[in-house]
Order: C-alpha cells, then structure tokens, then sequence
C-alpha cells in the first residue's frame, strides 16, 4: 500500500500542501462536496433541507433525515439544532413571516388597541387551519411555541412580532416595555385556552368577535389614558351658601 507520506516528508512545502488538500477534501465531504461558507449558510441549508421535509411529511421526520439530505452527519446537525423540536421551530420561525405581513396588512386601519388584540386573535385563529407553518407553532406538538411555556422567550417572542406588527401607538395607550410584555403573555394565553378548548360549539367568526369584544378587550381598554374628554374636571366649584331653615326640626 503506497504511503502519500513518501517522499513528502523532507519537503515542508509539499507536505503542507498535501496536508491542506486532506483537510480541504475532509470539509467538502462532509456537505456533499460544498462546503458551507459559513454557519449562516449552514444554518439555512439545514432550514431548507427540513422545509422539505415538512413540505412532504408534515413533521414525521427526525435530525438523521435532514443530516442525510444535506449530506452531513446527525452530530453535525446537532450542533446547530438540539433537537427535532428545536429544527422544526426554528424552520417555522423562518417561513412564517408572509403569514405575519398579512395579518399587519388585515389589521392596518385597526388603531384601538383593544379592538387590534381582538381581531389579532380572531384572525389568527381563522387562518391557523390553512397556514402550515403557522399551525406548527400554534398547536399542540413538536414545535408549537407553547411547549415551551406561554410565558417561554420562544413564545413571548414571537407573540411581541405579532403586536409590534398592528398599526396601534402603543406609546400612547400606555403599553411599553413590561406593560407590553404583559399584553402580550395575556393574548397568548387567550389564543392558548381557545386551540386547546374552541368551546361548544366552537366560537367562530363575528360571534367569536363578540367573545373577545366582551371579556378581552375591556381588560385592554383599561390600561389606556383616558382621553381629555373622559377627564374628570379638576376645577373646584364653589359651594351654594346654605340656608337657614326657618323652621326648627321637631325632635321627638
């Protein structure tokens, strides 16, 4: 068996170049012959390889099918991704956005906070049947943001992305920083309760509406300011002088 050392080893120079080419050959392998520029890039192909994957099978698929559609190893896709879950979230994550572009676009002439949450959730509800990434993250399952917790960085999150979205001066309403955290662990706990439990019989459209209009936004409402209007009158108005009465009261 021909040893490559041979005749290499007096020569730095070759040996060095022979020893680039083996690692050179060792990184191209492992990703079917392209090497990845970076992690970004690497990170994408892996996304596209298990966007794939959803595309065919839904979510029965595990990290050896998506190591093996890029052309890697399962260690080499674990040190990107922890888990299944944690591929299937973030693929999710990715291919959401034109879902949340068109719920801005439904809500854009919406500025009243309350009635923004109210028709945020209502229509995210509607369009979760017919969105598959979307019901991925808010289902019961392998990347739902719930499994996690409601109150998860994942889901807070992505319940921020959604509000930030709704053309509503939440400065003015008096929800920023925390108090906007709050809303939105609020809604998703709402949103939570309504997939896990749609009622009987499930509320759907204006009714579902009405729900939300009578038991949600009322509790969104009362952490705006008031409008000068709805003020009250801070100017002290001077008390009638009383009279005396002419007629003692009788005490029995």
């Amino acid at each position: 068996m021909h040893c490559p050392f041979v005749g290499v080893v007096g020569d730095h120079g070759n040996a060095l170049q022979w020893t680039y080419g083996i690692l050179l050959l060792m990184r191209t392998h492992g990703w079917s012959g392209a090497t990845p520029a970076d992690d970004e890039e690497a990170i994408a192909r892996i996304l596209d390889a298990a966007r794939r994957r959803i595309d065919l099978s839904g979510t029965d698929f595990g990290i050896s099918d998506v190591a093996k559609d890029v052309g890697v190893t399962r260690q080499t896709v674990y040190r990107y991704f922890p888990s299944t879950e944690a591929l299937l979230f973030a693929t999710s994550i990715a291919e959401v956005g034109p879902f949340l572009d068109s719920l801005a676009a439904h809500v854009h002439k919406i500025h009243d906070p309350a009635e923004a949450v109210v028709e945020g959730i209502a229509h995210t509800l509607e369009r979760l049947p017919h969105e598959r990434y979307l019901s991925l993250l808010l289902t019961p399952g392998k990347a739902s943001t719930f499994s996690a917790g409601v109150t998860s960085d994942v889901a807070m999150a992505f319940g921020r992305s959604i509000v930030e979205r709704f053309n509503v001066d939440w400065d003015s309403a008096g929800l920023v920083g925390d108090e906007l955290d709050r809303l939105v662990e609020f809604m998703l706990r709402i949103f939570q309760s309504l997939v896990i439990d749609p009622g009987r019989p499930p509320h759907r459209g204006q009714e579902l509406r009405a729900f939300l209009r009578r038991w949600v936004a009322p509790a969104i409402s009362l952490n705006a300011p008031l409008s000068p209007a709805a003020r009250p009158n801070k100017k002290t108005t001077k008390r009638a002088p009383q009279t005396k009465s002419r007629t003692k009261a009788k005490i029995r």
